[in-house]
């Protein structure tokens, strides 16, 4: 029979055959049961240091006299009298809860919860952080032995040979899960935790796993560099991250009124909060509760916010699985293509944007709303569009081909090429995506009525004031299509290493005004036609005026066109090289 099962498993994915051969041995498979079993004698013995024994105190939680004393305790300290303070005291510490006053019911409840809630925090770490681990490293293995390659040339598809890793690879892991689970679900239902709660835990673990470790594939073969460091960082950057989440999700109950709470969907923590309140002793309820996406109340009912964290979970991983099979058979490719890009981005805004527009209590102040945000999406923007220059900008070998070999496809425009082709130069694609952008700040400025803010110029929405957001959006379009033209210039050079002069200049440009700026003194209230060519010009909006801001945007456009000059004489130069060479190797 299991000659049979294992017939099946090879026919329906090779590569999971393979990794599992590999892994699931005698000797480790008794490792693993025996690592789940200790694990789960030591979570179910270790409440036991508070198993209520013959000296267990009459004001303590499972004393059934307990509400009797406490009682008498707040009668005797409104007395204000010492002496019979001191003499109750000592009655307390001299008398104990007899053992048939002990609710033992409610000790052994609260034990079994104790072991479902702790080995569900175990269950998060080690397959987030074990199985990422593990991915990371086996990535590495292969490509050091080079087998990467061989895997890469078999028959099998990519969507087949990412599975089997998947399934394959955290094996181990799975193992010591599959052992502790019959004693999580028991602990479970001896709680009085409902299956519908139980299984929507496990629902959001699988998905977590799946979009973790998707993210790790991709991680180790776009790293390659990093050589034996790739799974510390990998790993390391997952337990931070859980880390991080989960004392936010412990200590600010209301902390998902913002448009950074996309991010906080990322990590199990705050559902199997909102699943199992007694998790974090949350005493105001798990911010779910209160959680919105466009107006909408998604925390009133379990199903709704497990759906959604489903749906975010399901969205991402498919992303991420696009990018993998891209740069699983072409390491050379870009992560991700330009048309994917705009759905990236899109998705991306939808998101925050849907995190940004909640109620304020019972207030709905849409401009409130997206003022106490602006600074944080500003930031993500521009991180995001950022990253998006350093995937989708392509090197000079990719474009001298584009360009040699353009004209041969005279069905396509010019255009289509740089919007969709991911050989061409990606300022086109960069303008796209910082359309995309603005698209909401724009459909935002024509309903606002008010934009008055400590952290935004201060503006009262006449006529003006709509003008200067509208340069200022300008301002900073023009300012990251000058970074995608630099990036794009370097990246066209002869010089080695082109991608790390790309970064450094590009973060040259990016950080060092600013910085001399601040070190010489300057402040954006006394010198704000400085700060206009910064990377930050909306620190200088309120204190300019709009015939500045119109100037400084007509500066950065007419740096701009010098530069796209620039780069389509570079362009054209390679093209005329590559042509040149192969008639030079004919």
């Amino acid at each position: 029979m299991m000659l049979n099962l294992i017939d099946k498993i090879g026919d329906a994915n090779p590569q999971l055959l393979r990794e599992l051969k590999g892994r699931l041995k005698f000797f480790n498979v008794a490792i693993a049961v025996a690592i789940s079993l200790l694990l789960q004698l030591v979570v179910y013995l270790f409440q036991f240091r508070e198993f209520p024994d013959d000296t267990y105190s009459l004001t303590g939680t499972y004393c059934v006299l307990r509400p009797i004393y406490e009682q008498r305790q707040r009668e005797v300290y409104r007395q204000s009298n010492q002496s019979i303070i001191n003499e109750f005291s000592n009655f307390l510490s001299n008398n104990f809860c007899p053992e048939n006053q002990i609710n033992w019911q409610l000790w052994w409840r609260d034990h079994w919860e104790y072991i479902f809630l702790s080995l569900s925090v175990i269950f998060i770490f080690t397959l987030l952080v074990a199985g990422t681990y593990l991915l990371i490293n086996d990535l590495a293995k292969e490509e050091r032995r080079g087998t990467l390659n061989f895997i890469r040339l078999s028959p099998q598809s990519e969507t087949s040979i990412l599975t089997g890793k998947l399934l394959g690879v955290p094996s181990f892991i799975y193992l010591i899960i599959l052992v502790a689970l019959p004693l999580h679900l028991w602990a479970g239902r001896s709680a009085n935790i409902a299956f519908s709660q139980i299984f929507s835990y496990y629902a959001i673990v699988v998905s977590s796993c799946m979009f973790f470790y998707s993210g790790a594939l991709l991680f180790g073969l776009v790293t390659r560099w990093f050589s034996g460091f790739q799974p510390w960082l990998g790993s390391g950057t997952v337990l931070f991250f859980l880390f991080m989440t989960m004392l936010i999700a412990s200590y600010y109950g209301n902390s998902l009124n913002y448009s950074g709470a996309w991010l906080r969907l990322f990590n199990p923590w705050d559902v199997t909060n909102y699943l199992f309140p007694n998790l974090f002793r949350v005493h105001n309820g798990s911010p779910l509760k209160s959680l919105e996406f466009f107006y909408i109340p998604l925390g009133t009912n379990i199903v709704s916010v497990v759906g959604f964290h489903l749906f975010n979970y399901g969205v991402c991983t498919y992303g991420i699985f696009k990018a993998l099979k891209r740069c699983f058979h072409n390491p050379q490719a870009t992560v991700i293509s330009k048309g994917q890009s705009y759905i990236i981005v899109a998705f991306s805004q939808l998101m925050i944007w849907g995190f940004t527009l909640q109620h304020s209590g019972k207030i709905f102040d849409l401009d409130r709303q997206i003022e106490q945000n602006f600074s944080l999406m500003a930031l993500y923007n521009v991180g995001l569009l950022v990253s998006l220059i350093a995937i989708l900008t392509p090197h000079r070998q990719t474009v001298q081909d584009w360009a040699r070999y353009r004209h041969q496809d005279s069905k396509k425009s010019i255009w289509w090429d740089l919007i969709a082709s991911e050989k061409s130069p990606a300022l086109v694609a960069i303008a796209i995506n910082l359309i995309i952008v603005s698209i909401p700040w724009v459909v935002w400025l024509s309903l606002t009525s008010t934009f008055n803010t400590d952290t935004t110029p201060n503006w009262t929405g006449d006529n003006i004031d709509r003008l200067k957001f509208l340069l200022a959006l300008a301002l900073s379009i023009s300012m990251i299509l000058i970074y995608a033209t630099i990036a794009q210039l370097v990246l066209l050079l002869k010089t080695p290493k082109r991608s790390f002069w790309a970064i450094g200049t590009v973060g040259g440009v990016m950080f060092l005004p600013p910085v001399i700026l601040e070190l010489l003194g300057i402040p954006s209230s006394k010198n704000p036609t400085v700060w206009l060519f910064s990377t930050f010009p909306w620190s200088a909006i309120s204190n300019s005026e709009a015939t500045t801001i119109f100037m400084a945007f007509l500066a950065q456009v007419s740096v701009l066109a010098l530069l796209n000059l620039q780069l389509r004489k570079q362009v054209r130069l390679a093209g005329e090289s590559a042509t040149k060479a192969l008639l030079a190797g004919r």
